[in-house]
């Protein structure tokens, strides 16, 4: 059975630091390409940063330099550290595996197989 399953969102201040976790199984992970994806309070999902199985990232340009998508493979887990995080980011962050994604003009378009449930980031002014 496949499981998606994110942990790490809260809430922070403006300027702090989280890191999210995504535990998979059901599926190896060491050719896999992922992703974390994110849904602000009334708006549509938007990819914020993708890994592939060979180590290669690209990043929404909004978080460059902030982000830093990093994965484990010998632990089944993708991470996601934010640092700097600022009230935009508050979001539904969601893990997303086994896909693939694209960059175009500064955005991440993503189509992935399996996606955890999500993690609430809330970051305060």
């Amino acid at each position: 059975q496949v499981q998606v399953v994110e942990s790490g969102g809260g809430l922070v201040q403006r300027g702090g630091s989280l890191r999210l976790s995504c535990t998979t199984s059901g599926f190896p992970l060491d050719r896999v390409n992922m992703g974390w994806f994110r849904q602000p309070p009334g708006k549509e999902r938007e990819g914020v940063s993708c890994i592939s199985w060979t180590g290669g990232a690209d990043y929404l340009d909004s978080v460059k330099g902030r982000f830093t998508i990093s994965r484990d493979n010998a632990k089944n887990t993708l991470y996601l550290q934010m640092n700097n995080l600022k009230p935009e980011d508050t979001a539904m962050y969601y893990c997303a595996a086994r896909g693939h994604c694209t960059a175009v003009a500064g955005t991440l378009n993503g189509h992935f197989d399996f996606w955890g449930q999500g993690t609430q980031v809330t970051v305060s002014s």
